[in-house]
């Protein structure tokens, strides 16, 4: 599951998280180099600039998706050749993104700034703060030294394990709190001018409503029943495999998802034209795991048609 969430990660932020094309990234490599390597190529030199594409850096994908900078965390920043002094400012750098990410409504609380070190630096981190590494009393001072918060200390596979899956959240959660609110429930109509939702329950789109959902990700919902109600007998009324299913009341993003339907439902409203070449093949009733892979191929075929196939194999 976590694989198959990091290559979709992957994809969309390639696609799609930059404003002047596509930027291939890896997950936790690519993003590291960006923002934490830094190569010294001068030791004679005080301080450096990093050195990287202006238009591809993670910061630059941070003011395209958000529209303006994070406080006080320039783009092209001068970093101390010191390794030791180049880990605090990068340690401080990424509590900053983790705190204004928080600040922006991010899930972040389980990600510590060291795991979006790289491994090199982690490395210092951790000699620094269980005293195994010297360094100059003006760099604890102006370090902010660990007070009274436990310091995981941990191998090099593991600490790999530990990136890639804090950089994977912190992407999820840019892209929960920049893109999902572009979602505009005015999109939406009310869901009880619809005579066939009047005896569903209704799903409220207020901010408090949930402490799983965003509001956006709740209007998301309302958007995929209203589709699924208002189709379901359009679309399977000439079903070859089961009939017109059920009404269903749509509540979460995986299982009420599995069986394709309600995706299908959602195509059918904008490409009618899908119904008779695609979704009428459907079993509207799947019980096997070879049922749920037919209507799942028959949504990617529609993808296909059209043009809608990122990054899905057939």
């Amino acid at each position: 599951f976590f694989e198959k969430t990091l290559a979709a990660v992957k994809s969309w932020f390639t696609l799609f998280g930059w404003s002047k094309g596509q930027n291939p990234i890896s997950v936790p490599h690519s993003l590291r180099r960006d923002v934490c390597i830094v190569q010294l190529t001068v030791s004679q030199e005080k301080s450096f600039k990093r050195k990287f594409d202006k238009d591809k850096g993670f910061f630059e994908m941070l003011l395209h998706l958000n529209g303006q900078p994070i406080p006080g965390i320039a783009a092209s920043q001068t970093l101390p050749p010191d390794p030791v002094e180049r880990m605090f400012q990068l340690h401080w750098q990424h509590s900053e993104l983790l705190s204004f990410l928080k600040s922006q409504g991010a899930s972040l609380s389980h990600v510590m700034p060291e795991f979006l070190l790289a491994p090199e630096d982690y490395r210092i981190w951790t000699e620094v703060n269980t005293g195994l590494r010297v360094v100059k009393r003006g760099s604890m001072r102006s370090s902010g030294k660990l007070s009274g918060r436990r310091i995981f200390i941990l191998g090099d596979r593991t600490f790999e394990t530990m990136s890639k899956r804090a950089w994977t959240d912190v992407l999820l959660q840019i892209y929960k709190v920049f893109v999902l609110p572009r979602v505009s429930s005015r999109i939406i109509p009310d869901p009880s001018s619809l005579e066939s939702l009047q005896n569903m329950p209704g799903i409220r789109s207020e901010p408090l409503c949930s402490n799983i959902y965003s509001r956006y990700e709740r209007t998301i919902l309302i958007w995929l029943n209203k589709h699924y109600e208002k189709n379901r007998k359009i679309v399977w009324k000439d079903s070859q495999r089961g009939g017109i299913p059920p009404m269903r009341w749509i509540v979460n993003f995986d299982q009420d998802l599995l069986d394709g339907l309600v995706l299908a439902a959602q195509m059918a409203a904008y490409c009618p034209y899908l119904i008779p070449t695609h979704f009428v093949k459907m079993y509207t009733n799947p019980r096997t795991h070879e049922q749920f892979l037919h209507n799942s191929l028959i949504i990617a075929k529609a993808l296909h048609a059209v043009s809608l196939d990122i990054d899905i194999k057939v």
